[in-house]
């Protein structure tokens, strides 16, 4: 089982996100960015111990109609190997862990891995 810390990450999951959501081709809000509140989310466990696996719910309640976003996010302590620019969601200050590079799970060979295997 994987550890949560309970400490500071500068800047939060939800700050990155709020950058990174319009530009995404799918986000479906408005000029005027988004305005987002984390509404649920879960974690898995990487069998390596290495890459943090979260998927965050958001709500872009500054959309004129509020829409929901499953963010699927890997952490890792390194940059992904390969990944391109439009993987990665940013980099953060972890209070105890140091440095780590956020990535859209969508582009991360762990999360997608942990999404296929067989349910125990």
């Amino acid at each position: 089982m994987a550890s949560v810390h309970r400490t500071t990450m500068t800047p939060t999951k939800l700050e990155l996100i709020t950058r990174w959501l319009p530009e995404q081709p799918w986000y479906a809000g408005g000029a005027g960015g988004p305005e987002l509140v984390k509404a649920g989310g879960f974690r898995l466990d990487d069998p390596e111990g290495e890459v943090g696996i979260e998927f965050m719910v958001v709500v872009d309640t500054g959309a004129a109609d509020p829409v929901a976003y499953l963010v699927p996010m890997g952490y890792r302590g390194t940059p992904l190997e390969g990944a391109d620019d439009e993987a990665l969601i940013g980099t953060s200050e972890h209070g105890v862990l140091g440095t780590r590079w956020i990535y859209d799970g969508a582009h991360d060979p762990v999360v997608r891995a942990r999404l296929h295997a067989p349910a125990r």
